[in-house]
């Protein structure tokens, strides 16, 4: 009979450890016998005593004690509680290393899961100033000794750390929600407690338009009942002039889903606006929009460079969400179809098209995979399909009716390199080659990469 290899660390032993490597997260990870440790605040190179906080059959995780060398690529951090957060896991690298990084996840990815080496992978385009680029904030609110008091969970916890200045958002979205935070004290606003399910007030959402300067303001609350509002929304708007809509989102439920069903708009519209490579767009409370606005338009104009469209060009945009690549495609196509399963950013998108005056664009409400499958069978024909889906990457039967109608061109904007890989395997064996990935950084400090590959028929 086999023994069981035995861990060779246990908890709160202290050793002097060598980073060898980084984990997709970006943790520092070493070696004692075989046995990989993670630790935070930890780059190649660095040796660092460490002592064991947790063991696992397979791995342990440990605590940086005392930094005994440090790699040509450690800067100075801006806050450790960032860290501790996990709000900003690779402040501590030097900011081309963290591009060369994002670029080594995608080619580790691409090689290991795919089993594709030949692909090309461009250098990451990165950001003059890689900090304050984030145009929407979602801050928890709890109370903290008598106060109600705005900040971020500690990572793996809700143990709120307070903050006011969170560093990677736009500086007068840290303001707004302090003079937010500071109007609900004066009327003695009650925090939201998880334990009990009781209070009201439980996360603070600010959006801001970077071109325009235009805001909102979302209340998420656990009841529909905001007292006294009568007082609060003059408030806020005298505070903050830049504010157009004002919105209230009633969540009751126990869960880590920010936002909750129902919505009362307080003050405006529900919408403010933003433009984004020459065009207006019309952003609900609810909406999905790129976070970091000019890297997004980086990342849109690889994408125009890829399609290399000369108008003749029928377009398929999948996950077209309101409708800001259609857009963007449209002005050199035929005709493109978005489709979109969230009713209302249909409506968006729909309304988007007719702010721009665009009308070589069709939006079909309904899941991306259904309504591919259902065209195939209709035998539509696209010479281009674009795709950027969620985390979890694309249906297998959205991968099938792809290769059904055959576009000479694909193009595969992915946020995760792991079902991206996965993706393009089963994009190769249905006959498309993977001709170039160009990662784009969205989300500095941060080990998020996104990354736009085109892919063309054989």
């Amino acid at each position: 009979m086999k023994s069981n290899k035995t861990i060779p660390v246990q908890k709160n032993e202290k050793h002097t450890v060598k980073i060898e490597d980084l984990t997709r997260e970006g943790m520092g990870v070493a070696k004692i016998d075989g046995y990989p440790l993670f630790i935070e605040d930890a780059l190649p190179g660095e040796e660092i005593e460490v002592k064991i906080h947790k063991t696992g059959k397979s791995f342990g995780y440990a605590k940086s004690m005392k930094r005994l060398t440090s790699s040509q690529n450690r800067v100075e951090m801006k806050d450790e509680n960032f860290t501790r957060a996990g709000i900003t896991p690779l402040q501590h690298m030097h900011y081309p290393a963290q591009l060369s990084f994002k670029k080594q996840q995608i080619k580790n990815v691409m090689k290991r899961i795919a089993k594709v080496s030949d692909v090309k992978i461009l250098d990451t385009k990165g950001m003059t100033e890689p900090w304050g680029y984030r145009n929407k904030a979602s801050v928890p609110v709890r109370k903290i000794g008598e106060k109600l008091t705005t900040g971020f969970f500690r990572k793996n916890s809700h143990d709120l750390i307070a903050m006011e200045n969170f560093y990677i958002q736009d500086p007068k979205i840290d303001q707004a929600i302090i003079k937010v935070r500071d109007i609900m004290r004066t009327y003695n606003v009650k925090s939201y407690n998880e334990k009990d399910n009781t209070g009201n007030l439980r996360h603070i959402i600010v959006r801001r338009g970077y071109y325009t300067g235009e805001m909102m303001i979302v209340l998420v609350t656990r009841t529909a009942k905001l007292f006294p509002a009568s007082k609060i929304i003059p408030d806020l708007t005298e505070a903050l002039p830049e504010v157009v809509s004002i919105v209230q989102n009633v969540n009751p439920t126990r869960t880590n889903t920010i936002l909750g069903e129902e919505a009362i708009v307080l003050f405006g519209e529900d919408k403010y606006t933003d433009t984004l490579l020459g065009k207006t767009y019309e952003i609900s409370h609810r909406s999905f929009y790129q976070v970091n606005p000019t890297q997004t338009e980086k990342l849109y104009n690889v994408i125009l460079d890829f399609a290399a469209l000369t108008g003749e060009e029928t377009v398929i945009d999948a996950y077209s969400g309101i409708g800001t690549i259609t857009l963007t495609l449209a002005d050199n196509a035929k005709h493109v179809y978005g489709i979109e399963s969230i009713e209302p950013a249909v409506e968006n998108a729909r309304a988007n098209a007719v702010l721009n005056n665009v009308e070589n664009v069709t939006f079909e409400a309904g899941l991306a995979e259904e309504v591919m499958v259902e065209w195939s069978k209709q035998g539509r024909k696209a010479d281009l399909v674009v795709v950027d889906p969620p985390r979890k990457g694309l249906e297998e039967a959205f991968i099938d009716a792809v290769i059904e109608m055959a576009p000479a061109k694909m193009i595969y904007v992915s946020c995760n390199p792991a079902t991206l890989a996965r993706d393009v395997a089963l994009l190769i064996e249905g006959g498309y080659t993977a001709e170039k990935i160009q990662p784009v950084d969205l989300f500095p400090q941060t080990s998020h990469v996104e990354s736009v590959t085109l892919l063309t028929k054989n």
